[in-house]
């Protein structure tokens, strides 16, 4: 276990926000059927909090570069509260347009809060402490994934007006978080000006395999959990299971994603990015493998335990890859690149799955998830080749 009190609470605020966000997950799609108008716009809502979580990121890793991260995370609780009273007033006049605008904020806050992961490499000495602390603090997740899919089952109708008071829920998480910022000691890092003149552009920094690889694993692994994850719910709905089944399969799913945060670092040290990534790549095969041999509950179950699990070892053996491939000095804008195509990529995920959802079926989402499990598996080969042949021309210029 960690011994920086830091990482104890950067998981804890992972874990308020995460909460946060699998109540989301489990919810705003069921919402956006029930308030829409056009019911194959039921995961707009959840596309455009994955849309403004791209559209902050660049401007959060800037903000935070230049007035400290607290600072960061004061901000996107501000605009978090705003969201939650926005979305009970939403709800209150059935208005769906207003929800929208909710699930916006809501996304403002997880761009700011994608950065515990980077916080945690902040505070921690060398890659292999890295490692494990980046999965001690996504190991915050599980908590998440006690609380998140109960807090959605019991504050549901906590009030006369259905899902009401699963944002004052909301509001209360956000608060429990502010408090837990207000205690946090995070160390400005300084910058050099020898650092700031050695700076590469981006340009060259996406150039390296060590950045553009796992970029492409880390993107295509969260865009395919996130289209199926949000795909779910919907499935279910339509195969007449109620909030509490949802909620039951979704909770499963998101213990696959963070229970395996508790031993995902020590992997990586010991078999490596190659390997960690390939078997992520294998779940998500098997994911999909399960859920086209039917729909029972026990299907949703089994697939969206393996797809969380498969997106753990991609996300992170990604995630600690990356932090390979820039200086201090770059930081900023390296981790605000990395999670702007993460997160673009993920919000037109999400928009499509409802849409194929409605239109063509459980089936068709499935089965157009293969192609790009393919690419993540072929591009993992190409890596693990590139890498062999870099090191054989070194070794005969050396």
């Amino acid at each position: 276990m960690p011994k920086n009190k830091t990482i104890f609470q950067l998981a804890l605020a992972q874990a308020l926000m995460m909460s946060v966000n699998t109540l989301l997950l489990t919810s705003s799609a069921i919402i956006g059927l029930e308030i829409a108008d056009n019911k194959s716009l039921a995961t707009l809502p959840l596309a455009i909090q994955f849309f403004s979580t791209m559209l902050i990121t660049f401007p959060a890793s800037i903000f935070m570069q230049k007035y400290g991260r607290k600072k960061g995370f004061y901000l996107a609780t501000f605009f978090g509260f705003i969201g939650a009273v926005i979305a009970i007033y939403s709800i209150l006049n059935q208005d769906f347009i207003l929800f929208c605008l909710s699930t916006l904020l809501f996304g403002i806050y997880t761009g700011f809060g994608n950065f515990f992961r980077f916080v945690a490499a902040e505070v921690s000495l060398g890659q292999k402490e890295i490692n494990k602390s980046i999965s001690y603090v996504l190991v915050g997740g599980i908590l998440a994934a006690i609380i998140g899919p109960n807090l959605a089952i019991h504050s549901k109708d906590l009030f006369d007006v259905a899902y009401i008071g699963l944002f004052a829920t909301v509001f209360l998480l956000y608060t429990l978080n502010l408090i837990n910022f207000s205690f946090m000691t995070l160390p400005l890092i300084p910058i050099s000006h020898d650092e700031q003149s050695t700076s590469r552009s981006l340009s060259e920094i996406a150039k390296q395999p060590t950045f553009m690889v796992p970029l492409i694993t880390a993107l295509l692994g969260y865009c395919l959990m996130a289209f199926l994850m949000t795909a779910t719910p919907l499935s279910m709905k339509h195969n007449h299971f109620e909030i509490p089944d949802i909620a039951f399969v979704i909770q499963w799913h998101v213990l696959g994603m963070f229970v395996p945060s508790l031993f995902t670092g020590q992997l990586i040290n010991r078999f490596g990015f190659f390997n960690i990534s390939m078997t992520g790549a294998f779940f998500y095969l098997l994911c999909i493998l399960i859920n086209l041999l039917g729909t029972e509950i026990t299907h949703y179950w089994i697939a969206l335990i393996l797809l969380g699990v498969g997106w753990n070892f991609l996300f992170i053996s990604a995630t600690t890859k990356i932090t390979m491939s820039y200086s201090a000095a770059e930081k900023a804008k390296t981790q605000a690149l990395n999670d702007f195509f993460i997160f673009t990529a993920v919000a037109i995920a999400s928009l499509s799955a409802g849409f194929l959802q409605f239109y063509f079926g459980w089936q068709i989402v499935n089965l157009i998830m293969i192609p790009f499990v393919l690419i993540i598996i072929m591009v993992l080969i190409w890596y693990i080749k590139h890498q062999k042949s870099t090191i054989k021309n070194n070794h005969l210029n050396a």
